[in-house]
């Protein structure tokens, strides 16, 4: 197989499975026979993302994706084209010359190193390797378990 078509096996399987078609008549949103795209990401919304082992982050809004490390913490901006499949999301580009395919998908997420949980689970393939994380949207951050409610006056 040729080695740029190789790349593109798991990217094409990812894209496969967000995009699969259903034969069923009567759709309920939400459902996994609905045919449309996922919608609970708007196109500009700013979603950022986490990762450990190793460690990783970023955020993309549009067209454009910051995607750091412990190593490059103001990060890299790169251009990505973003695609709303039937389960979730994925934003891909080039970074360093690799390909980059960020997909989030709705589920409970942990970081694994916090009592944190995100709404989103992140999936990162980075050229050849594929990294777990968590996401979530910039405008509802994930609460810190660290912080108690303010108790009501009696």
């Amino acid at each position: 197989m040729h080695r740029a078509a190789a790349k593109l096996v798991p990217v094409a399987l990812s894209f496969l499975m967000l995009a699969a078609c259903s034969g069923s008549d009567s759709v309920v949103p939400g459902n996994a026979e609905d045919p449309r795209p996922f919608s609970e990401i708007g196109a500009d919304e700013e979603m950022r993302f986490t990762g450990t082992e190793p460690f990783w982050g970023g955020s993309v809004v549009g067209e454009r994706l910051t995607y750091t490390t412990p190593e490059n913490i103001d990060g890299t901006a790169i251009a990505v084209s973003r695609f709303a499949g039937r389960g979730g999301v994925t934003w891909s580009g080039m970074l360093d010359g690799e390909s980059f395919d960020l997909m989030v998908t709705p589920g409970r997420c942990s970081d694994g190193m916090s009592d944190r949980t995100y709404p989103f689970v992140a999936t990162l393939q980075l050229g050849s390797q594929q990294r777990e994380g968590c996401a979530w949207r910039a405008s509802h951050p994930p609460a810190d378990p660290a912080q108690k409610p303010a108790q009501q006056p009696a």
